[in-house]
């Protein structure tokens, strides 16, 4: 008895340590624009997008990062491959749809920045900040703007108004 819960308690640790496997589930709602709503064997799976930040809801851009977000994935299906579990409680992932990386998608197109705070797999965090630097000479999206604040530093500046998201919801709920 002793051994077969030391090897659970091994198991538990293993997996929790690496990333899960892909698994696939349909987008039924954008949250906002690096947070998902994936719906898999009838539970709703709240995801947030790996190694990027996209403007708050309330800030310039916010909106509109949304937008691209719904644009690109809304009901659709697609693959997510988590990365780990953020403090309040939702999936981290990397999301595929149709071959694409979402994540890197929206930092190509101006919709997100790179998020070096949590961004730690390479090389994948190098290739998110050259298409951001891309972006910025470019002047997509969000980089339009003149000097545009990341959500943490509007965060900081805004802190009446910017708490969590205004949509929140629970892993795992039942639909």
């Amino acid at each position: 008895m002793r051994i077969r819960l030391c090897g659970m308690v091994i198991f538990c640790v293993m997996l929790r340590l690496s990333p899960a496997l892909a698994w696939q589930g349909k987008v039924v709602r954008v949250l906002d624009g690096d947070s998902i709503l994936v719906k898999r064997a009838g539970r709703l799976y709240e995801i947030r997008l790996y190694g990027i930040d996209t403007p708050e809801y309330k800030q310039p851009f916010g909106r509109e990062a949304g937008r691209v977000t719904r644009k690109m994935i809304n009901k659709k299906i697609v693959d997510v491959r988590p990365m780990d579990v953020d403090r309040y409680h939702r999936t981290v992932a990397l999301v595929t749809y149709n071959g694409r990386l979402v994540n890197r998608e929206l930092v190509h197109k101006g919709a997100a920045w790179l998020y070096p705070r949590y961004c730690k797999k390479q090389p994948l965090c190098r290739e998110l900040q050259a298409e951001e630097q891309q972006a910025r000479r470019h002047r997509l999206g969000l980089w339009a703007g003149a000097n545009p604040l990341s959500p943490s530093q509007w965060k900081r500046l805004n802190k009446k108004s910017s708490g969590r998201s205004r949509h929140h919801f629970r892993r795992h709920r039942k639909h």
